[in-house]
């Protein structure tokens, strides 16, 4: 299964950028953010500012695979609250 890499442009903190993902990455991180009850931007300022190096699309990567590996089931979306 491919999935396409789409560019998307994100407020994050108070500055725009551009951030290249996955369609799979998106709707997970979306889902993510919902489940948390925060918006996208929030989430992805949230991955930002902790990440310790690489690139913020690699970031999100990992944020997303994490919370999935948390997860475990592979079911709902739900996802582990981080503090």
């Amino acid at each position: 299964m491919r999935s396409r890499v789409l560019k998307r442009s994100i407020v994050v903190g108070r500055h725009k950028t551009s951030v290249s993902l996955e369609d799979v990455f998106w709707n997970e991180l979306r889902a993510i953010a919902q489940d948390l009850g925060v918006h996208l931007s929030q989430l992805v300022a949230r991955i930002d500012a902790e990440r310790q190096h690489g690139n913020l699309s690699s970031a999100i990567r990992l944020f997303v695979f994490e919370q999935s590996r948390k997860r475990g089931d592979g079911k709902s979306p739900a996802v582990t609250r981080a503090t």
